[in-house]
């Protein structure tokens, strides 16, 4: 049986509840003809199935990682389509599935990183994200952590304390002088007190006593 008519736009809804159930079910019942399906329609001629399809496929990712993770090229692939909503829906896909498959994520940074760049703030949040992730893969970490670093230097200044908060942990060595010279040379953009103050905070988290 079909599942695309269990999504939200099958079901005439403009809330995100039932494909948040339907991503649970087949989450919880590892229904990979479901995710299959819900890949392959990625692309059907409705806008709205197009959009609910990327949406479950994220929150099945975001739930159980594996059932989605061969599809990485797919949602990659996605990432420069004229539908915005697949574009950042790809990008929050892709960062649930870094872990379970982060030789074809990594193969294709240029790409996220470019997509990030001239995309929306979700799709550069979740770039960020997907590189704070391959910075804690040893393989990966060394041209992920400079690939970071170079957001950090050109990120809106609403998102650069959330970005520098969520390094926190990837920071280590030799990263720590480059992440506080990034976020310090940072601190005269920032406008509004209370963003600057968080960035402040980060950085005298890894400032030498």
């Amino acid at each position: 049986m079909s599942i695309i008519p269990k999504l939200a736009s099958s079901l005439n809804r403009r809330d995100e509840v039932p494909n948040q159930e339907l991503a649970k079910q087949i989450a919880t019942k590892k229904d990979k003809k479901a995710v299959q399906e819900l890949v392959e329609n990625l692309y059907n001629k409705s806008k709205d199935i197009q959009n609910d399809c990327i949406k479950v496929l994220y929150e099945i990712g975001a739930i159980n990682p594996t059932l989605v993770s061969e599809y990485a090229k797919e949602f990659i692939a996605l990432l420069d389509n004229k539908n915005n909503r697949l574009q950042w829906g790809a990008m929050t896909a892709i960062n649930t599935i870094t872990l379970e498959n982060p030789k074809v994520v990594y193969g294709s940074i240029t790409k996220i990183v470019a997509a990030a760049d001239k995309g929306s703030v979700i799709t550069k949040d979740y770039a960020v994200n997907i590189l704070i992730t391959l910075c804690s893969l040893k393989p990966y970490a060394e041209n992920a952590f400079s690939l970071l670093n170079e957001q950090l230097l050109q990120s809106p200044t609403n998102q650069l304390p959330m970005y520098g908060e969520r390094a926190i942990p990837i920071v280590n060595g030799s990263k720590k002088k480059t992440f506080i010279k990034t976020l310090t040379s940072r601190l005269d953009d920032i406008e509004k007190d209370t963003k600057r103050k968080r960035v402040e905070k980060v950085i005298k988290k890894f400032s030498v006593k």
